[in-house]
């Protein structure tokens, strides 16, 4: 592994720090919104389904009740990442990082297991936007490795009767979104959409799902990311953070 393409950053979120690519995949603000969009983990057995440096199972282990975070990761360098987060955080026993691929997941990984699944999905199928030169981006970004039906598939695999899926999403594949869910089982329950600023159009959609739940969904408030034509965060997003925090975004 080349080491020295590495950044040690500051997550500004429960004194956490993460390794990431100088080069390569950085995270954006759609896992920190994702993460504060899920409510409650108590006792939870929970599942990052593609997740890349460990990004969201960090974030979600600040709530300090999760039972168990397990990350899932198919690129070999990303999983290396992630492990070496969560041992330089001193997490190892509540998360685990996992190398394999959601289209098949690890036998390890039981059907019916957990109680929440995440995922901030790669957003645009191939044709759709510039593909990333190098591997990381490109995977993240587009669907190279397992489009959203192989992220649902695996959600609804995995989750017991009644279980969570959280996902953050493009707001202009809403559709696409929620008729996958509910083909699969994953009932649409809650739905906020978030603006990068006030009077602009929805840029991201987060989501959750109930597996084998019944019809009806709340729409949430809208989340505004930035105030005013700059890039200062809003109150929310800096409540969010914690104290006047950054993104790779």
């Amino acid at each position: 592994m080349n080491r020295s393409n590495e950044t040690l950053d500051d997550l500004t979120v429960g004194g956490l720090k993460i390794l990431q690519a100088k080069s390569g995949y950085r995270f954006s603000i759609d896992p920190v919104l994702l993460s504060a969009f899920i409510p409650g983990v108590k006792n939870a057995r929970i599942v990052d389904l593609g997740t890349g440096n460990g990004i969201i199972p960090l974030l979600l282990s600040c709530r300090k009740e999760a039972q168990e975070i397990i990350g899932v990761e198919l690129q070999s360098a990303m999983v290396d990442r992630a492990r070496r987060s969560v041992q330089l955080n001193g997490l190892e026993e509540l998360i685990r990082i996992i190398q394999g691929d959601i289209r098949e997941l690890p036998a390890e990984l039981c059907a019916e297991a957990f109680d929440i699944v995440t995922s901030n999905p790669p957003y645009r199928i191939q044709t759709m936007g510039r593909v990333a030169a190098d591997d990381e981006r490109a995977t993240a970004r587009h669907e190279l490795a397992g489009g959203l039906d192989a992220f649902l598939r695996a959600a609804v695999f995995l989750l017991n009767s009644g279980g969570r899926f959280y996902v953050v999403y493009l707001a202009e594949r809403l559709a696409e979104l929620l008729s996958g869910m509910r083909s699969f089982q994953l009932e649409p329950k809650r739905l906020r959409m978030v603006h990068s600023r006030e009077g602009e159009s929805a840029r991201m959609v987060l989501v959750e799902g109930r597996k084998n739940g019944k019809p009806g969904m709340v729409v949430e408030a809208p989340l505004i990311i930035y105030k005013g034509e700059g890039r200062d965060y809003t109150e929310e997003v800096l409540a969010i953070y914690g104290k006047n925090g950054t993104s790779d975004e």
